[in-house]
């Protein structure tokens, strides 16, 4: 199966998007009085802690085993440790997530809370409220339209984005929120020099977000020096005490 760049993506990716193009979306149309994601960078700034978003991620094809606390449970945890946004996983079938735990978390916490999941068309953006949801540039084939139908639906569009094209795609759509996602979707590999090659690329008035691969305080200090103004860590934060995992990495 090719993305929308025409690229081979890995088996596992190739299922997920799969999964992804036969989701059905919403009934009706959602609209979202979003939380400001920067207004939340600036407060974790003027308080001296690093911006992260703590992933509540049950399991996935790249981790081991599964962790079935209660989605608020963990988010609670991460928000005392000092997260200044939470990012929660919505698809089903290869991460545990729900559409359920994303709504119960952002009634529990009063940070935003970013919806992850592989949305490829618009009225899957319906399905739930969020303040922020995710876009992989390599998945859709009409990004600047559905940064468009995002953003009058209410909602803060973060666009992940892996190569120079599509950091080019992100641009061109207006995107004002940006993720490098470290990892190779067509090999799973994992390089934070994909970061520290695209950042120099992105205007400084675009807020630029580092994804995966981050598993150390020495990982968030590279990637704060590359120009990251937050992250996004998952695995290495569900991995033990979330509270304490947070914390290492927002005062690192």
């Amino acid at each position: 199966m090719m993305d929308a760049n025409g690229g081979e993506l890995a088996p596992a990716v190739r299922s997920i998007l799969t999964a992804a193009r036969e989701r059905a979306g919403g009934d009706g149309r959602v609209s979202v009085d979003a939380r400001s994601f920067s207004d939340a960078l600036a407060a974790a700034e003027s308080d001296g802690r690093v911006p992260v978003i703590a992933e509540v991620k049950p399991t996935s094809p790249t981790t081991e085993g599964r962790r079935d606390d209660d989605p608020v449970d963990l988010a609670r945890a991460m928000v005392a440790g000092g997260a200044t946004a939470i990012s929660v996983l919505t698809e089903p079938e290869h991460f545990g997530g729900s559409t359920d735990a994303l709504e119960r978390v952002r009634a529990a916490v009063d940070v935003p809370v970013l919806r992850k999941d592989f949305i490829v068309q618009e009225s899957q953006l319906d399905l739930v409220a969020s303040d922020l949801v995710l876009l992989i540039a390599r998945f859709v084939d009409d990004l600047p339209g559905l940064v468009a139908a995002a953003e009058a639906r209410g909602f803060q569009p973060l666009v992940e984005v892996h190569t120079r094209p599509e950091l080019d795609r992100a641009l061109a759509a207006g995107a004002e929120l940006i993720g490098v996602n470290n990892r190779d979707l067509a090999r799973l590999e994992v390089d934070l020099g994909t970061f520290e090659s695209l950042a120099p690329a992105v205007p400084d008035d675009v807020t630029l977000l580092a994804e995966s691969g981050i598993g150390s305080t020495a990982d968030v200090r590279r990637m704060r020096e590359a120009g990251a103004d937050a992250l996004l860590i998952g695995s290495a934060i569900m991995d033990g005490d979330v509270t304490d995992n947070v914390r290492r990495f927002t005062t690192a």
